[in-house]
Order: structure tokens, then sequence, then C-alpha cells
């Protein structure tokens, strides 16, 4: 992450070596003329030093340029997008060392050809301003980066789940109430937890919970199920086992002003979901469903009360599973909310791992798919819920084969109504893309009752004739075949004229 006064040494020296390329100088040839080392020179480049005023003087002579020129942070026409750049909050905020990425090494490269990268490099800056891309929108999308290159898996946060339950004396196959965890919160760092603060609050109603250190106190709101609550229990013993100290004291996170905060938010939930269910016995449980030769959704669903948690916790647990013990790396996660009249599904939150699958978020204001299961479910689940009264949560499986592509996955989902109000809901789905390695693990992909759908994105841009399910005419499919024909009709004329002359 970028400071003030990096980006100003980074500024001073590309000028320095825009300037001295433009010149055809070696460092040699430059040192010689302003009495300053190669190695002091490549410092200064590399935005390593920051030269005093007497060197800068000496440097702006050799290079035909003023000394003001130097220091300011304005460039000419040719350098100005990188600085820019430098300038901007996508380099100030984004975490390229996460990546492994050097700042001074990538602007090295970018230097050596400006012409080149003028173009790219301002189109970044507006597609950033375009879409209102603000640093929360750049942090949540490195998170999930960082997560595809883990493969979704953090072994140092498994060992030191393992470490805490050997401290605590926990077998791997205990699931810890909500008193065994309030006990560790007290006994080992202190901390009681309060119910009543945040449900006497209507304006803090939206806080699942918060810490707040100088009282040592985690006030939690009194809505929850028990499954909600262990979790926010398990996320702070995380936040505290690991010593996570840039972190949100709020759940959910009001303001996203750090990356390190995101990530260290990340860690402690991932901390809290393995706690909880424990990676051996997790294992145990895959292990049990490559026995199924039909799909068994009474037995998947039980899963939710064996180890007391919500639908999310369990996908996002096998998502960490999956990837790692299984190698079953080609997946991809989702979340859906809608309201009372559903008509409008939004994604709230997604992850890929190994590439990008074909269901994404689309920002386009159009209409998912109604053929996913992970909406299709979310109908499924008002409907019983206004014939039976039944509250969820539900769940199902579906061979989800992508209309255009020879993709193919295995889509497990849970959709169960939100706790405030029942008349709003939320799908969660894990998707596995089917190929030899799946079908080996997962005999019940045979299963004929298992359902199977062409499915594709949003119905503005799908072809599947005689969809039962569309919510919207194709018209951004309709856009592109005028377009396609258009180009036909103007490639003929122009050969027509080729042959006149």
């Amino acid at each position: 992450m970028l400071k003030i006064t990096d980006t100003i040494k980074l500024i001073f020296g590309l000028k320095v070596a825009f300037l001295r390329r433009a010149k055809k100088l070696s460092y040699q040839q430059l040192s010689d003329r302003t009495g300053l080392a190669i190695s002091y020179l490549h410092n200064i480049e590399k935005g390593k030093k920051y030269p005093k005023a007497d060197k800068i003087f000496a440097l702006a002579k050799s290079l035909d340029t003023d000394y003001n020129y130097l220091v300011s942070l304005e460039a000419d026409k040719r350098l100005k997008p990188i600085v820019d750049l430098l300038q901007s909050d996508f380099l100030k905020i984004f975490p390229l060392e996460l990546f492994g990425i050097n700042t001074p090494k990538l602007l090295g490269l970018l230097s050596l050809a400006p012409d080149k990268v003028n173009a790219f490099v301002s189109t970044v800056l507006k597609i950033t301003r375009n879409y209102h891309l603000q640093g929360e929108d750049f942090y949540k999308a490195a998170l999930r980066s960082y997560q595809d290159l883990q493969n979704n898996y953090f072994e140092d946060i498994e060992l030191a789940v393992r470490d805490f339950r050997s401290k605590h004396q926990w077998e791997d196959a205990t699931t810890p109430s909500t008193e065994m965890l309030e006990e560790v919160l007290l006994l080992d760092y202190g901390i009681r937890v309060d119910r009543e603060y945040l449900a006497q609050r209507s304006v803090l109603e939206e806080v699942r919970s918060l810490f707040v250190p100088e009282q040592k106190v985690l006030y939690l709101n009194q809505q929850f199920s028990s499954a909600q609550e262990r979790l926010l229990l398990a996320k702070e013993i995380g936040f505290q086992f690991l010593n996570l100290k840039e972190r949100p004291f709020e759940t959910r996170m009001i303001e996203v002003d750090s990356f390190d905060k995101l990530l260290h938010n990340f860690r402690a939930s991932y901390f809290s979901v393995a706690l909880l269910m424990d990676e051996r016995a997790m294992i145990q449980e895959i292990e049990a469903m490559s026995q199924w030769k039909k799909w068994d959704t009474p037995a998947f669903t039980a899963l939710l009360d064996r180890y007391d948690v919500t639908p999310e916790m369990l996908l996002q647990r096998l998502a960490n599973i999956f990837p790692h013990h299984f190698d079953i790396q080609e997946l991809f996660f989702l979340r859906f909310y809608t309201g009372p009249e559903m008509q409008k599904f939004i994604m709230t939150k997604e992850m890929h791992l190994s590439q990008l699958h074909d269901p994404h978020a689309n920002q386009l204001d159009e209409h998912y798919c109604r053929r996913w299961i992970s909406i299709s479910l979310i109908r499924q689940l008002s409907a019983i819920q206004s014939i039976e009264g039944a509250s969820g949560p539900i769940a199902g499986a579906q061979i989800s084969k992508y209309w255009g592509t020879p993709n193919a996955y295995l889509c497990l989902c849970m959709a169960k109504p939100s706790r405030r109000d029942v008349a709003y809901s939320n799908s969660v789905t894990i998707g596995l893309l089917i190929n030899d390695k799946l079908r080996r693990l997962f005999p019940f992909l045979e299963d004929p009752d298992l359902s199977v759908k062409d499915v594709h994105t949003t119905c503005e841009r799908c072809s599947i004739p005689d969809c039962g399910a569309r919510a919207a005419p194709p018209i951004a499919l309709k856009r592109k075949k005028d377009k396609a024909k258009m180009k036909i009709e103007l490639d003929k004329l122009m050969g027509k004229k080729e042959g006149l002359g």
C-alpha cells in the first residue's frame, strides 16, 4: 500500500529514468556528469532514494531539465498516465505486495515503453472513475483473488485451529457449544458477552456484534439463531487467538477502509468456521457423500443440524475442503438475495477458483437466469412457505449446463428466509465443474433423477429457445445479432467495391 512519501519518490525516480533513457545516457555517463554513485542513481530510479536539493540541481542540469519539473508531481504527456496511476486510489490502496508484485519494478516496466502503456493505463483510470470504483471494491476484488491463489485453503489457520483445540482438549469431532465458546472468551481473554445493549438501540439493529476493547465486552444482537451466534463467538476467539490487531470491531463491516482490516476479518471468519466444522470431520462427510449412488437431499440438509451451522457456513467450509483434500479446484460460490416481490435477485457474494466460471455477477441491471438452482430454490422456498408455513432452510442439487459452452456444473444449493423478515430470502450455492475427477468422486452424478437444466447468465443475453422461466426478452442478444448482420452487409459492400476497382 503506497504512502504519499512513496508516491513522491516513485514519481521523481520515474522522471529521472525516463529523461536518462531519452538522452541515451548510461548510468556511468550520468554518474560522471552528476558525481552521484551508480548505485545511488539506481535507488533514485527505483523510488528508494530522494536526493537533497544540490543533487537534484545536478540531475536537472545533466538531464537538460529544470529543478521545479523534477520535484513537481506533474509530468509531460508521455509519462502523465503513469503518474496519474501513481496518484490514483488504485496503487495507493491495492495490496500489490500480497501478490508478490514490487511496485517500483512494475513502474519500471511501464516506464520502459510509456507510449505503449499510455492508452492501457488511461483505460484503467477511466474504468475506475466511470464505474465509481472505490477502495472497498479493490479490496474485495483483491481478497477474492487472494483466495483463488491459495485455492481457498489456508493451512496456517487450519493448524492454528488444531493448536486451539489441543490447548482446550477438544476432540476433533467436538462441536463447541455456545457455553464452551463464551467460557473461552471469558477465561482466556477476559471478554464477557452482553446480549441486552444492542437490542435496546433500534439504530443498531443492523449491527450483528460489536467488540469494545476498552470494556472487554462483546455485544451481541438477540436476533440470531444459535448457529449464527456461535459463529460470532468463534470469530471473536479467532481475532484474539490469531492476534489480529488491525481489525473491524463491528459485524458486518460498516466501512472497509483498509485491506489489512478486510483480510484479518476474513482470517478470523475462516478460523471460526474451521473451529465449528473440524477439518478431518468434514473430510469424512465428503467421503460419505462419495458413497451415495443417488443424490440424498435429507442427508445433505442434516449436516446443518449435525454441526449447528448456517447454509452459508456449511457451503463455505466445503469450498475450503474440496480444493485441498479432493483436488476439486474448479468451483464457484454464489450468494443471492431477494425481497418479497421476487422480481430482482441480487448477487451479494461470489468467489471463483481456478478460472472465471460462467455464473457471475452482472452489473448491468439485467435479470439473472431463473433456471439457476440459486434462484429456483428461493422461489420453491416461497411456495413452501405460503402453502405449508415452513421456515426452511431447504436444499437441492442440479446439474447446470451453461448454454453455448462445454461447461456443466454440479450445483449444491441451500435457501432460507431472512431471520428478521421471512418475506426476504437468500440462497447460497457451490458449483463444481463436472469432469472425470468429479465423476469418480460422486457416483450420484449418474442418478437419472438428478435435475439437469440448460442455464445462461441473464435473460437479456440468453438464446435458449422456448424458455418457460424467462423474466425479460433477450434484448442484449438481439443487439449483438443486429450488429453481426450489419457487419456481414458491410463486408459484402466492401467486397463489391473492391471487385469494381
